[in-house]
């Protein structure tokens, strides 16, 4: 279990430096914007394959036995979350009303994963994923607030790309990468 938690504090910790922004602004100042985006490209990096490392060994511990249908529930909320993720990169209507769609799609997955898995090492995991999305959606739209974002007009044709390659990327996953990654097969019903 220890080491899916230094993989979150590594992993969340670089997420939660990039709010700092005095900080990283001296951090970037110091190291250079290139070498910066690199070494929190690897901490981010280092940070997924610990908590990937971890969950894979953290031992079951039962806290709740979710019923079967919360299985079926994950599958299908991940599609969405998959199109989201894919949304974030490609101004279109989705990304336009989802405003951040990649914590959009973090919670979903965080929110469907939780309800579906009821050992402590999931609680861990997609309970500190899902804390961490709903707090950087708080410190957002604060930002936003004092300083409205630029608002990019977007494409019926991106959305189109972001539900193809999100619908691709959502198979891909759950027929062969959570399998590889996780250990668990995704399509299970």
């Amino acid at each position: 279990m220890g080491v899916l938690i230094l993989g979150l504090a590594v992993f969340l910790g670089a997420h939660l430096f990039t709010r700092a922004r005095d900080a990283r602004a001296r951090l970037i100042a110091r190291l250079g914007e290139t070498p910066y985006k690199i070494a929190y490209a690897l901490v981010s990096a280092l940070g997924l394959v610990l908590i990937v490392v971890g969950y894979r060994a953290a031992p079951f511990v039962e806290i709740w036995a979710p019923p079967a249908w919360t299985r079926h529930l994950v599958i299908t909320l991940m599609w969405p979350a998959f199109v989201l993720l894919v949304a974030a990169y490609l101004p279109g209507n989705i990304r336009a009303k989802a405003k951040h769609p990649m914590l959009a799609a973090l919670k979903l997955w965080a929110t469907a994963h939780l309800i579906a898995n009821g050992d402590l090492a999931s609680m861990l995991l997609f309970g500190s994923l899902l804390a961490y999305g709903v707090v950087a959606r708080i410190l957002l739209k604060r930002e936003e607030r004092k300083n409205p974002p630029v608002v990019r007009k977007g494409s019926w044709q991106n959305d189109v790309i972001a539900l193809l390659i999100g619908t691709a990327l959502y198979a891909l996953t759950g027929a062969f990468l959570h399998p590889i990654l996780i250990g668990v097969p995704a399509f299970t019903l």
